[in-house]
């Protein structure tokens, strides 16, 4: 890691990463899907179609991850 960077407090760093990765997230065209993720994608979607399962909540799946560790 630049020493620059190292040597800012970890706010700093926090915050600098959160703006790179929404300059990313504004540019999403820059890194088009792969054919294998958009195969997953349609694979998931028509998975969804079938059954119009929603999943389960988040606050279970985190509590249940929590628990494993």
């Amino acid at each position: 890691m630049d020493t620059t960077l190292k040597n800012l407090p970890v706010e700093d760093r926090i915050r600098i990463v959160e703006d790179l990765w929404d300059s990313i997230a504004r540019d999403q065209s820059a890194l088009p899907l792969t054919t294998d993720q958009i195969a997953e994608l349609d694979r998931r979607l028509d998975a969804f179609e079938v059954d119009g399962s929603l999943g389960r909540p988040a606050k279970g799946v985190i509590s249940d991850i929590r628990k494993r560790l």
